[in-house]
């Protein structure tokens, strides 16, 4: 008998891996109002009040404080975005990706 053109499929299944997280930080400096970084947890990084308030005292008295994890292409847009709005605002406040 004679193949009738019929393949044997085989199934395979996806694999999806779960991407690399990265880290991001919001950096302590001297010049950067209580207000400004309460506004930027809650504009990028979706906190709450209450939780961007207690973020930034942790910022304040530590130096820096993780603000979140996220693939590496949206932390780099967060941070970015950071830069942008601070800069807009005259202020040097830096999110680093550690």
């Amino acid at each position: 008998m004679s193949n009738s053109g019929v393949k044997e499929l085989t199934r395979t299944e996806d694999i999806t891996k779960t991407p690399k997280m990265s880290n991001v930080y919001l950096i302590n400096d001297d010049f950067t109002t209580f207000d400004h970084v309460v506004y930027i947890l809650n504009t990028v990084f979706s906190k709450s009040t209450i939780e961007a308030e207690k973020i930034t005292m942790k910022i304040h008295y530590e130096g820096k404080a993780l603000v979140g994890s996220y693939p590496k292409d949206v932390a780099l847009t967060k941070v970015k975005k950071v830069k942008d709005l601070s800069r807009q605002k005259g202020y040097p406040l830096k999110a680093e990706i550690l």
